[in-house]
């Protein structure tokens, strides 16, 4: 009698199975450690902590409720999304909220550049007027304006800061949205970053409109149309200057 041995073979699709498990538990948990870098961008000088002013009435969401997290406000930590449709209308806050960036739709087509706004190749953001401007190396060399929506709290000085590092893709604090093409400048008092990046969006769904782009709607750093996100991405390298103004 012949005792025939059956062959073994490997199991691909369980091990491809625990291969891709592994991988999204890894990702999970570091989004859940703050924000998830997927470039290979390298750091450049450590970024200046952003000023921060607490606010008493704690984070709110694009529609002025409350989220419950806490007043830090370091970096995005909106959820869901916007349903204030009206530009026009400044985002709701509490006593600690800074709602005086506010940009009045008459002021959104004034696209001269700020003065004492720095000189040389750099980035420009207006908070007043939630603004950028890239600034080439000659005097009043404005390569590209257009209207952005910044913070509904008060975590951002005027001041000079540098970039310090970018990603292509990352991933907010808590899950709260993809971001693409973030370029951060400082950070905040947790250590989260500050930056520059595209509209955010959660599940599919943009947590903003393009129409809002003109008032405050982020939780810290500075939301842009995607071609707009793309042209600081290419015009602004590791080291290179951003000045905020009032």
């Amino acid at each position: 009698m012949s005792t025939h041995r059956r062959e073994v073979r490997p199991r691909y699709g369980r091990i491809l199975a625990l291969a891709v498990s592994v991988t999204v538990s890894a990702v999970a948990a570091l989004a859940g450690l703050g924000v998830l870098a997927t470039s290979t961008a390298s750091a450049g000088p450590a970024a200046r902590p952003a000023s921060y002013t607490q606010s008493t009435a704690g984070a709110r969401d694009a529609t002025g409720a409350q989220t419950g997290k806490g007043a830090q406000t370091g970096t995005e930590t909106g959820s869901g999304t916007a349903s204030r449709t009206d530009p026009t209308t400044p985002p709701a806050g509490g006593p600690g909220d800074h709602v005086a960036n506010f940009s009045h739709p008459d002021s959104a087509a004034d696209t001269t550049l700020p003065a004492d706004s720095g000189s040389g190749r750099r980035i420009v953001f207006s908070q007043s007027r939630q603004r950028v401007w890239l600034m080439g190396q000659q005097p009043d060399a404005v390569q590209r304006t257009y209207l952005v929506s910044g913070s509904v709290t008060h975590n951002l000085q005027p001041g000079t800061y540098s970039v310090y590092s970018k990603s292509r893709w990352a991933v907010g604090v808590e899950d709260s949205g993809v971001m693409q093409y973030f370029v951060r400048f400082t950070q905040g008092p947790t250590g989260a970053a500050i930056g520059f990046h595209s509209i955010p969006t959660k599940d599919g769904v943009a947590l903003q409109t393009k129409a809002q782009l003109g008032t405050p709607q982020s939780h810290g750093c500075i939301r842009q149309d995607m071609p707009d996100a793309i042209a600081l991405w290419n015009f602004a390298p590791v080291g290179a200057k951003v000045v905020v103004v009032a």
